[in-house]
């Protein structure tokens, strides 16, 4: 009961200052920057960080939350008017949302999609204001053994699950993050590794320019080699009728909701899989399946609310492990590291008015998206006339801007480009940047908590094996490596083959 009387004071608190307004003007830069192809949440989040720095914390996180929340939103409009996903958590949306857009009920479309991010975010909200209090306090038993694993955990499910196709690749991004991330003091001695002698790196390599590169100017370089899409035109009636029609799907947005939130709990899966993921789930469960690919309703909801709800799941991790659920939440990470926030199991005993304040601005940018959505339909759809080449060119000024701002040094922009050259690389060949992003995150708490559990051990290793968390976490770190170096499927067709000849 106390829990609910905080966050219920939280909700209030904010509703009841001007912090409303950031919420609504964070929220609605978000949308902007969400329905433009090619500016994803990750790049809006970063971007935006650095323009947060001077302010106060609780300021500063909330305008990030309603942009993240607003962006991953923001590409649904995109992706059901242009059949191009603002970002790659709506691809999934354009799968119904166009062909519904095509056939002349695109304001129908957009409230569907305008009521299920709101659904959606409404549910992992209170996943994550009942499921984070049990996490830290399970966390609590966590030493710096554990923790080490927790990282690696992290790192390597990470890296498997953004490249199937190829775990390796996906490793080898997280151990690149790992190696930059070891640029700089160690933490313990404070003695300097891979500066050779440059002052620039004897302090470490910057978190934030190698977020605006790997994901701000990687963005702007692949968009530069992509191709306009196909418009349709835009009829915005039916919006509120349509809206209220979303409602009444209660199983298809609940099942969603719980699917897109476990999604962003997984580390490094966030909101993409977990629209997929609530898309196949309700095509697999409808009773109309010829809807699908035609303008399902129920196929567009489930999409919109899957990815939606992964939004508060990935902060589930962020604030009781301090490790991210995505690639925006990893930025969110670093942004309240800067800020002087320590997300982890001991958030909710330090800082307990900072994590009801963190619920109650998912709830606020969750009002925000849908009251937004509904009633700025028309003027949002004139951003998209916007030609390409002109935001490009502001976002990449952006880049370099924010990346100059952090210390007044033309070395962060230098390291900017540098990995957004990386990031764009990475991309070109299959390898994904999210791991190597986690790497550099979380690299600073395996070096740390490894160094520490061999200064308590004297050197000795069997600790990491035989403490029970710690035994459980390497077990599952293994299993995650065998999966991913001999892939599932082969392991199914070598074991039918098997029974098939002695049959």
């Amino acid at each position: 009961m106390d829990n609910l009387t905080h966050m219920l004071a939280a909700v209030a608190d904010i509703g009841a200052s001007p912090q409303l307004f950031t919420v609504f003007w964070a929220c609605l830069l978000g949308i902007v920057i969400g329905m433009i192809p090619g500016l994803t949440a990750t790049l809006g989040v970063a971007l935006m960080t650095t323009l947060t720095l001077s302010m106060k914390p609780d300021q500063a996180i909330l305008i990030l939350i309603c942009m993240y929340v607003g962006a991953i939103y923001g590409g649904s409009r995109s992706a059901i008017l242009l059949n191009i996903p603002g970002t790659p958590a709506n691809a999934a949306t354009s799968l119904e949302g166009f062909p519904l857009a095509r056939s002349g009920h695109a304001g129908r479309a957009m409230a569907i999609a305008t009521t299920g991010s709101f659904l959606g975010t409404t549910v992992g909200m209170l996943a994550l204001a009942v499921l984070a209090p049990w996490l830290a306090e399970f966390a609590l038993d966590f030493g710096s053994f554990e923790f080490f694993w927790l990282a690696v955990f992290g790192i390597v499910l990470c890296g498997q699950l953004t490249a199937m196709e190829d775990g390796l690749k996906g490793w080898i991004s997280g151990f690149i993050g790992l190696l930059v991330a070891m640029v700089g003091q160690e933490s313990i001695h404070g003695y300097s590794r891979f500066a050779y002698g440059n002052p620039n790196l004897a302090g470490g390599l910057g978190l934030l320019p190698i977020l605006v590169g790997a994901f701000g100017c990687a963005e702007v370089f692949s968009v530069m080699r992509g191709e306009a899409g196909q418009r349709v035109t835009n009829n915005a009636r039916g919006v509120l009728s349509s809206s209220l029609q979303a409602f009444r799907h209660s199983a298809t947005w609940l099942r969603s909701g719980l699917i897109g939130t476990f999604m962003g709990v997984v580390p490094g899966v966030g909101e993409d899989m977990g629209a997929w993921v609530s898309y196949a789930a309700a095509r697999r469960l409808t009773r109309k399946p010829e809807e699908y690919g035609k303008g399902s309703v129920e196929g567009l909801l489930a999409a919109e609310t899957g990815n939606s709800a992964a939004v508060p799941g990935a902060l589930i991790p962020v604030l009781t492990l301090a490790i991210p659920g995505s690639a925006p939440a990893a930025v969110l990470l670093a942004a309240m590291i800067i800020h002087g926030i320590r997300p982890g199991p001991l958030i909710m005993y330090q800082q307990p008015d900072f994590f009801y304040s963190i619920v109650a601005m998912v709830f606020w940018a969750s009002v925000g998206i849908l009251v937004l959505g509904l009633l700025l339909t028309r003027p949002l759809l004139l951003i998209l006339k916007v030609r390409r080449e002109w935001l490009l060119g502001v976002i990449f000024t952006l880049c370099v801007v924010g990346a100059f701002a952090i210390s007044n040094r033309m070395f962060e922009v230098h390291l900017m480009i540098v990995f957004g050259l990386i990031g764009f690389l990475m991309r070109e060949t299959g390898f994904p940047v999210a791991p190597m992003v986690l790497g550099v995150v979380l690299g600073p708490i395996l070096d740390a908590n490894l160094r520490r559990s061999l200064a308590l051990t004297q050197g000795d290793l069997s600790p990491f094996f035989t403490r029970p968390i710690s035994a459980l976490l390497a077990f599952l770190v293994i299993v995650i490596l065998l999966a991913g170096l001999l892939p599932t499927r082969r392991i199914f067709n070598w074991v039918r083959n098997r029974m098939g000849a002695l049959t």
